[in-house]
C-alpha cells in the first residue's frame, strides 16, 4: 500500500497471492475491474480466474518483477484480456499483482506543452498527477522503467519498480506537493531489464498553473552511478591508506589489506607472500619462476568455509594457478577471460575447483604484491556474492591498494629483519645467565618493546673482591642495533670499572666520562650526538651485610626487607649519564640476611593507562605477595605491570636476596709491622684451616699470606690487617695497609733476588688484585676450595 494515498486503491487493481498460489487479498480495484467480491475469492487459487481457453504466453521475467497479458474470468462470464504487473513481495515469497484501472484504455497526454517538455527533455523525465498517479514519460524514462508507457499509466511509482525505493520516492514526491519547493533525492534501485541496481539523481519539482496552484511534480532522473563508483574507489583508497601499515608487523598488514578489500571489492580476498631468503638478502628483481612456494599470510571471507589454506601455512601453486601466473606475467589477471574459464584455471586443484562450484565463485582476480621493483607475494581476489565480474576499473582500484599494502608490508619486513638482527645483538650482550655467588641469589628478565625497536636496556651481576657482589641496571636512550651497540660497550666499561673495584659514584662519573666521549664521536664537525643512558650501581657486602648505591638519573631501586613493607629506596638521583661534569653521590644501608632488592628500567612502570604511582603501588604488592621464589616474583610482576600485548617500551628486571657470611666463616687479624712475626702468623693461619677443616688448602694459603704480609710490611704503612673469608667454594686471603702505592707484577730477572712474590701468587691462586679503600688499600687472593681433598 502507497505510503501517501493509502485510500487511493480504486485506481488500481490488486491482489496478493502467497508463495501457494492462493490468494490472500482482494481490492476495491480488483472487484470493479473482475465482479468479484473480496470473500467469494480470497482463499481460493488464483489459477481460478484465468480464463479457460487462455492461450497467452507466459509473463515476461526480469528478477522479481514479471508482467504481460492474461485473460481473466470475470463474474459475470465474460472473458477480459488484462495486462498485469507482479512484484515478488519480501516476507514468505508472496506476490503482489496489479494493474491500472483508468490504464486498460490507452491515453495520451493532453497537454502539447507538456508532451513537448517530456519528448525533448535530455534526461529521463516522468510527470505525475495530484495524486501522484503517472500522467505521462518520455522515452528515456520508459527504458528505465523497462515498461512502455500506456501500460503503466495510472500507477505510482512504488507500483512500477523498485518498492523500497519507490516508496521513498513517493514521500519526497508528498513533500514537494504539499510545499511547492522542489528537492534533489539520491536513490538506489533497478533499472527495467538489469540486475544490477543504480545510483539514481531524482531532481523532483512542482507543477503549477498560472495562480500557483500545485497540480502534480515532475520528475527527471539522472543515473550517477559511475560517479557513485569513482567516489567509492577513491573512498576506498584513502580508507586503505588509513587501516594498512598501521603497526610494523607483516602479518597484521596483510589482514589489513585482506579486511579491507572485503566486502568493499571483493567477497573472499588471500595474501600469500613469499619466504624471505635465508641469509637475509633482498627478495630477486626478477618475476619467480613456476612451481612457486607462497605462505599464507592472511584470508578474509564473506563464509567461514571458503579458505583451503590457513594461515601460516605453506602451498606450491604450479605454472596453471592464478597466483603463480599472475606473478610470472608481473601484472594482474582476471578471470573468467578471453583465454577460458575461472574452473580451467583453477583445475590444478580439486579441492578448490570444488570450493568454486559450492559456494557459485564466479570471478577471481590475482594481483602481484610488489615494492620497489621487487615481487613480495600475490592477493588473489574472488566474487560469489556480487554478481557483477571484475571490472578494468576493479583491477586498477586493487592495483592500487595492493601498491599501497606492498609498501608497507615491505616496510614491516625490513622493520622486522632489523629488530631480529638488534634483538639478537642485544641479547647476545646481556648475561646468558647470572653468576652464583655466597653474597646473593639474583633472577632477571629482559623484553624488548613490543612494536618499536629494540632498546638498550641492561642488567648485570658482577662478583667482586672479598665475597661482594655489584649489581648494575642500566638504560640506553633510543632504540635500535645503535642503542644495542652502545649498550654493550657500556656494559663493559661497567664490568672494567668494577674490576678496580671502585666505589659506586666514582664509577659512574667514570662512566659519565665514557658516554661524553662517545657523544662526541657520534656528533659530526664537532656537535654533540644523541648517546645518553641512566644507570643505577649496587654493590653488597655480606660480611658487613651493607649495601652502597649510586644513581645515575636512573628510577630508584625497591628493597623488601624480611619484616616489613616494600619501600623505594632514598638514593640521590644524580644526572643522567652524558650530561658531564656534575657530581655523583652515593648512599649506604644495612640490609638484613634475606632482603630483597629490585632494580629495573623505567619502562616497568611507565604506562599510558596509569600513573608511576599506581604503578609503583601494583609493582609493590607483586613483589610482597610472591617473594618466596625470586623467579616467581620477577613473573608476577611482570604479569601485573605489563599489558597483554606487550610492553611499550624495553624492560630490564633485576632481583636479588642478599646472604650474609656467618661471624664464624669470617676471621682478621692486626699484624704488626715486624717480618721476624711472619712465622708465627702462618701458625694462626694453619691453625684457622684446621678449624674450618680446611687443612687441604693449608700450604698454599700459607705461601699467599706470607707473600702478601711480607710485603705489605715492607712496602706498606701500619695498621695492617690480615683477613680470611671462606665459604664452600672459595677461600680469601686480603691483607690491608694505610699506604695508598699499588703493587704491580713484574718478572725478576735470573740473578735478582726479590720480585718474584707476586708472580707466585697469582701462580697459586683463581684470582688476585687490590682495591683502594678511604683507609688505604687491600691486597686480596681468591683460592678455589672446589675439587680439594
Amino acid at each position: 500500500m502507497s505510503p501517501v494515498h493509502p485510500l487511493d486503491e480504486a485506481a488500481t487493481a490488486r491482489a496478493v497471492i502467497d508463495g501457494n498460489g492462493t490468494l490472500i487479498r482482494w481490492s476495491e480495484g480488483a472487484r470493479r475491474l473482475l465482479g468479484y467480491a473480496p470473500e467469494e475469492v480470497e482463499g481460493r487459487p488464483a489459477a481460478d480466474l484465468l480464463a479457460p481457453a487462455d492461450t497467452a504466453p507466459p509473463l515476461e521475467s526480469n528478477g522479481d518483477r514479471r508482467n504481460g497479458v492474461l485473460a481473466l474470468r470475470h463474474r459475470d462470464g465474460r472473458v477480459l484480456s488484462v495486462w498485469l504487473l507482479a512484484h515478488r513481495l519480501e516476507r514468505n515469497g508472496e506476490w503482489l499483482v496489479l494493474t491500472p484501472l483508468d490504464g486498460r484504455e490507452p491515453r495520451t497526454v493532453d497537454d502539447p506543452l507538456i508532451r513537448a517538455v517530456l519528448a525533448q527533455a535530455p534526461c529521463a523525465m516522468a510527470v505525475y498527477d495530484e495524486r501522484l498517479r503517472l500522467y505521462g514519460i518520455n522515452d528515456a524514462m520508459s527504458k528505465v522503467v523497462g515498461l512502455p508507457e500506456d501500460r503503466i499509466r495510472g500507477l505510482r511509482v512504488s507500483e512500477i519498480g523498485d518498492r523500497r525505493a519507490g516508496e521513498q520516492l513517493e514521500r519526497e514526491m508528498a513533500a514537494v506537493l504539499a510545499s511547492g519547493r522542489g528537492r534533489d533525492v539520491e536513490t538506489y534501485a533497478r533499472s527495467g531489464g538489469e540486475e544490477r541496481a543504480h545510483h539514481w539523481l531524482a531532481r523532483i519539482a512542482p507543477l503549477t498553473d498560472t495562480h500557483g496552484r500545485v497540480l502534480g511534480v515532475c520528475v527527471a532522473a539522472h543515473d550517477f552511478t559511475e560517479q557513485v563508483r569513482a567516489r567509492k574507489r577513491l573512498q576506498l583508497v584513502n580508507e586503505a591508506s588509513e587501516r594498512i601499515g598501521t603497526t610494523l608487523d607483516v602479518t597484521r598488514t596483510a589482514q589489513e589489506l585482506a579486511d579491507v578489500c572485503v566486502p568493499a571489492l571483493a567477497d573472499f580476498v588471500s595474501v600469500d607472500l613469499l619466504d624471505p631468503p635465508e641469509d637475509g638478502a633482498e627478495y630477486r628483481v626478477e618475476p619467480p619462476t613456476a612451481p612457486i612456494m607462497l605462505r599464507r599470510a592472511a584470508h578474509r571471507s564473506l563464509h567461514a568455509g571458503i579458505p583451503v589454506v590457513e594461515p601460516g601455512d605453506l602451498d606450491v601453486y604450479p605454472a596453471s594457478s592464478p597466483q603463480a601466473d599472475s606473478l610470472t606475467a608481473g601484472r594482474p589477471l582476471v578471470a573468467p577471460n578471453a583465454a577460458g574459464t575461472l574452473e580451467e584455471w583453477l583445475s590444478w586443484d580439486v579441492l578448490r575447483g570444488k570450493r568454486v562450484r559450492e559456494y557459485g565463485i564466479h570471478a577471481t582476480m590475482s594481483v602481484p604484491i610488489r615494492a620497489r621493483g621487487r615481487t613480495l607475494g600475490v592477493a588473489v581476489l574472488s566474487r560469489f556474492r556480487r554478481p557483477e565480474p571484475f571490472t578494468a576499473d576493479d583491477v586498477l582500484l586493487a592495483e592500487e591498494v595492493t601498491a599501497r599494502a606492498a609498501v608497507c608490508i615491505d616496510n614491516a619486513r625490513r622493520f622486522s629483519r632489523e629488530r631480529q638482527t638488534a634483538l639478537a645483538l642485544q641479547r647476545s650482550l646481556l648475561p646468558q645467565s647470572l653468576p652464583r655467588t655466597a653474597a646473593l641469589e639474583a633472577a632477571s628478565r629482559y623484553l624488548p618493546a613490543a612494536r618499536a625497536g629494540v632498546g638498550g636496556d641492561w642488567f648485570d651481576v658482577i662478583p667482586l673482591s672479598g665475597m661482594r657482589v655489584a649489581m648494575v641496571v642500566g638504560d640506553v636512550i633510543g632504540n635500535g642495533i645503535q642503542a644495542s651497540a652502545t649498550m654493550g660497550r657500556l656494559r663493559t666499561a661497567v664490568r672494567t670499572l668494577a674490576d678496580i673495584d671502585l666505589a659506586p659514584d666514582e664509577l659512574l662519573t667514570h662512566l659519565d666520562d665514557l658516554v661524553v666521549r662517545l657523544s662526541s664521536e657520534a656528533g659530526s664537525q664537532g656537535t654533540t650526538g644523541e648517546v645518553g643512558a641512566t644507570c643505577v650501581y649496587a654493590v653488597y657486602d655480606p660480611v658487613a651485610r651493607r649495601c652502597t648505591l649510586a644513581s645515575a638519573g636512573h628510577p630508584p631501586p625497591l628493597v623488601l626487607p624480611p619484616e616489613g613493607p616494600p619501600r623505594q629506596i632514598d638514593v640521590p638521583p644524580g644526572p643522567a649519564l652524558g650530561l658531564g661534569g656534575l657530581p655523583f653521590e652515593s648512599v649506604e644501608l644495612d640490609l638484613p640476611e634475606g632482603t630483597v632488592l629490585a632494580l629495573y628500567t623505567d619502562g616497568l612502570l611507565e604506562s599510558r593507562e596509569r600513573d608511576v604511582d599506581t604503578g609503583l603501588r601494583l609493582f609493590c604488592r607483586a613483589l610482597e605477595e610472591s617473594s618466596r621464589s625470586l623467579e616467581g616474583a620477577a613473573h608476577a610482576i611482570l604479569q601485573a605491570l605489563l599489558p597483554a600485548g606487550g610492553a611499550p617500551d624495553d624492560v630490564a628486571l633485576l632481583l636479588a636476596r642478599t646472604h650474609g657470611l656467618a661471624p664464624s666463616d669470617v676471621t682478621t687479624w692486626a699484624i704488626p709491622a715486624d717480618p721476624a712475626l711472619v712465622a708465627p702468623i702462618r701458625k694462626q693461619v694453619a691453625d684457622q684451616l684446621e678449624v674450618w677443616e680446611l687443612t687441604v688448602a693449608t700450604f698454599t694459603a700459607e705461601l699467599v699470606v706470607s707473600e702478601l704480609v711480607t710485603n705489605a710490611i715492607r712496602y706498606g704503612e701500619p695498621p695492617i690487617r690480615l683477613r680470611l673469608i671462606h665459604d664452600a667454594e672459595t677461600l680469601i686471603c686480603e691483607v690491608s695497609d694505610s699506604s695508598h702505592t699499588a703493587p704491580h707484577l713484574r718478572r725478576a730477572k735470573t740473578f735478582d733476588e726479590g720480585g718474584r712474590g707476586l708472580l707466585l701468587v697469582a701462580q697459586l691462586t683463581q684470582r688476585w688484585g687490590s682495591r683502594h679503600t678511604p683507609e688505604g688499600k687491600t691486597i686480596w687472593a681468591e683460592l678455589s676450595l672446589l675439587g680439594e681433598e
